[in-house]
């Protein structure tokens, strides 16, 4: 006798992954304001970065160690898929913050935003089936971040303009590395080793860079914790999104980060809304709400073997 309609995957699993994702974007949202205040107590870009990838790292483990030991486990290649996503991410987040002290915060994440276009190739590419909708949702979403980023003041600084864009491509590239692996690993052990390849990366660029020193005062600090804290909390959320939506879904729901960035400027910073902003503001959260309309959230395609030739 069947007590009740069985859930579909949208209500249960995929309602996961859209909750893991929105988490996602207000974590992700708070990551320029706290870099911004980091860098106003003086904190150098490859010491900010290697302290908050490596403490995240550090943090991880030991919650592996100590609640999540069955997701330490992972076979051969999935780990060397996990170490190759990270270190490509590790020199992106060096472009990032390197790029993010020379530049308006805004445009800076306007720039970076742009990994969505990368993101869209790569998974093309893989042999994913881009639905008209989610191509809508794309445009979308990149004209609302236009409208609430955009910097009228304030110029580029081409080289570190290229930089941030850089950063955006690889960030994409090691999402849609990541959403092969999430296809038989648990989100937990993809986000463990993928950090931890991350964060052995910029800690031997910080090596090479000299050692910059480390903050000096609890103003300092502050804000390192913080971003630290943000960053073990959108990658923990946005591979969980990714194991339930796939990467290109979870990742047009965490562009709400863009809308979290400006509220929280508006709040913590004193900057105020824009007519244009307001109106990025409706954009992007009808893009956000279109998920509901998506048909294949809960038919994630297998993909195609890691060595096959275009």
């Amino acid at each position: 006798m069947q007590l009740g309609p069985k859930l579909s995957p949208w209500k249960s699993t995929q309602a996961q992954g859209i909750a893991a994702a929105l988490l996602s974007a207000f974590v992700s949202g708070l990551v320029p304001i706290f870099g911004k205040q980091a860098y106003e107590a003086g904190v150098t870009p490859f010491t900010l970065v290697m302290l908050r990838t490596v403490g995240a790292a550090a943090g991880l483990w030991l919650a592996h160690l100590l609640f999540w030991r069955k997701y330490i486990y992972v076979y051969p290649f999935a780990l060397a898929a996990c170490l190759a996503a990270g270190l490509i991410n590790g020199l992106g987040s060096l472009l990032f913050y390197t790029s993010l002290q020379r530049l308006d915060a805004s445009l800076s994440q306007l720039l970076f935003t742009l990994y969505l276009l990368f993101l869209t190739l790569f998974s093309w590419l893989d042999g994913y089936r881009i639905s008209r909708l989610t191509l809508v949702r794309v445009g979308l979403a990149l004209a609302a971040v236009f409208l609430l980023k955009w910097a009228g003041s304030g110029s580029a600084e081409w080289p570190a303009a290229l930089m941030m864009i850089g950063a955006g491509a690889m960030y994409a590239l090691h999402v849609s590395i990541n959403q092969r692996t999430l296809y038989d690993v648990p989100a937990p052990t993809v986000t463990l080793y993928t950090l931890t390849g991350m964060a052995t990366t910029v800690f031997v660029a910080y090596l090479i860079g000299g050692r910059p020193p480390l903050p000096e005062s609890s103003a300092a600090w502050t804000p390192v914790l913080l971003l630290t804290a943000v960053t073990l909390a959108a990658r923990l959320t946005l591979f969980l999104g990714g194991k339930h939506l796939g990467g290109m879904q979870a990742v047009l729901i965490n562009l709400g980060e863009a809308l979290v960035t400006v509220v929280a400027a508006i709040l913590w910073l004193g900057e105020t809304f824009t007519a244009a902003q307001w109106l990025g503001a409706a954009v992007l959260a009808g893009s956000l709400l279109l998920v509901t309309r998506e048909q294949a959230l809960g038919a994630i395609p297998r993909p195609k073997p890691w060595l096959q030739i275009f």
